[in-house]
């Protein structure tokens, strides 16, 4: 039985699957896989299929009709594998700029480690390949700055793809309901689990790779920072 999911939530990314490294990944041993395909409009779900397919398995497909959005296709997923077993339940992007091998550090880090959940973090330091342009870096610094705001919380970096949780009933409660922000819903999801108290790890990562053909631009970053604002809102009632 698999002692980690992980979900790979996916919009139109059919050029962009790395079919060999998610083979790679799945073929590691207690790891599954679970696609989400949020409504794609090219041919991300037949090339998902065929993955699927191939590895009965380790990997399942979720598709969503019509599109809901990252943010649901995340909580989607992650219901998902709450009806399993895994030990450890987590979520990284479609694009991998999270690497396999940081991925599986990452996991077994999370087996280690005494903690509700446990974030990747994009910090370039000495000795790590952090590949991200300056633009974006600049607009990332400064979304979480007010990210670390909005949480009352020393968050580094709350946009990081790759994110894991240990499997429990605080889990299970921070996924039950629809998250309110369709741009920041990572924010709040770290929200939810430090409003119950829960134990956050951020780790750095030493390789990070941004992959061309993101969706999140400065109109996206705009609207997360705006919903930075009601999540703000959001937590005070529950604390």
């Amino acid at each position: 039985m698999p002692s980690t999911s992980l979900v790979i939530p996916c919009y139109n990314e059919a050029e962009r699957l790395d079919q060999g490294e998610f083979a790679r990944l799945a073929s590691q041993p207690g790891i599954s896989l679970i696609f989400v395909d949020d409504g794609s409009k090219d041919e991300t779900r037949t090339v998902l299929s065929s993955m699927v397919e191939k590895h009965p398995g380790s990997m399942q497909l979720v598709a969503l009709d019509p599109n809901r959005g990252k943010a649901e296709a995340v909580r989607q997923g992650m219901l998902r594998a709450l009806t399993g077993s895994a030990e450890i339940i987590g979520f990284i992007d479609a694009d991998l700029a999270t690497p396999v091998d940081e991925v599986l550090r990452l996991c077994q880090l999370a087996k280690s480690e005494n903690v509700d959940a446990l974030i990747g973090s994009r910090i370039a330091y000495l000795g790590a390949e952090i590949d991200r342009s300056p633009g974006r870096h600049i607009l990332g610094r400064v979304f979480a700055t007010a990210a670390s705001l909005a949480l009352q919380a020393p968050v580094y970096d709350t946009q990081c793809g790759a994110k894991l949780f240990r499997r429990s009933a605080l889990l299970e409660r921070v996924m039950a309901e629809p998250f309110h922000s369709r741009w920041a819903f990572d924010v709040e999801l770290l929200g939810r689990i430090l409003a119950e108290q829960g134990r956050i790890l951020e780790v750095p990562l030493k390789r990070w790779i941004d992959v061309p053909g993101s969706k999140i631009g400065l109109k996206s970053m705009v609207k997360a920072g705006l919903d930075l604002v009601q999540i703000r809102a959001l937590l005070a009632k529950k604390r």
